[in-house]
C-alpha cells in the first residue's frame, strides 16, 4: 500500500487541521472496514437532514451510549454478560463496540430511536443566521450636480 506524507499541508495551512487529519486517516487506512461491527447506513433525507442507522440486534437502550461532541458523534455499545450460558453456535455478535462519525460544522443530533434491532440517529444541519449567505444591495451613485454658471453682465 502506498503511504502519503501530508506534513507539507500542516506547514502551509492555518485552520485546516481537521481536514488534513481526515485526509491522513483516510489515506492511511484508518477505519477502512477492518472494524466493520456494527454495520451501518448513512442516509441523506433532505437538504439539511441526515440519518445514521446501525444494526445493533440484541442491544437495549440501556446498553448503548450516544455522545455528541463538536464535529464528532460517538456510539458505544456495552457487551452483554452471558455467564452460565453454553452456546453450541454463536453467530449473533453481542460484543462491545465503539463507532465514531466525523460530523461537518453545524450538524446537530436531534433524535435517537431504537426499533427492531436498528438504532436510528437523526441529524440536522443548522447554520446560524450570521453565517448564511446574504444578499448585498448595490447602491447607485448619484450624478454630481453641476454648479450654476454666472451670467456675464
Amino acid at each position: 500500500m502506498r503511504s502519503y506524507d501530508l506534513s507539507p499541508l500542516f506547514r502551509s495551512t492555518v485552520g485546516f487541521d481537521r481536514m488534513t487529519r481526515l485526509l491522513e486517516n483516510a489515506l492511511n487506512g484508518e477505519d477502512n472496514g477492518s472494524n466493520a461491527y456494527p454495520p451501518y447506513n448513512i442516509e441523506k433525507r433532505g437538504e439539511d437532514q441526515y440519518r445514521v442507522t446501525m444494526a445493533v440486534a440484541g442491544f437495549s437502550e440501556s446498553d448503548i451510549e450516544i455522545t455528541a461532541h463538536p464535529n464528532l458523534l460517538i456510539v458505544q455499545g456495552k457487551a452483554k454478560e452471558t455467564e452460565g450460558t453454553t452456546f453450541l453456535h454463536r453467530g449473533i455478535a453481542g460484543r462491545a463496540f465503539e463507532r465514531r462519525f466525523q460530523l461537518a460544522d453545524h450538524i446537530r443530533v436531534t433524535n435517537a430511536i431504537l426499533e427492531n434491532g436498528l438504532l436510528h440517529i437523526e441529524l440536522v444541519r443548522e447554520v446560524p443566521e450570521t453565517l448564511k449567505p446574504r444578499s448585498i444591495q448595490i447602491a447607485t451613485s448619484t450624478p454630481k450636480t453641476s454648479l450654476p454658471t454666472r451670467d456675464a453682465a
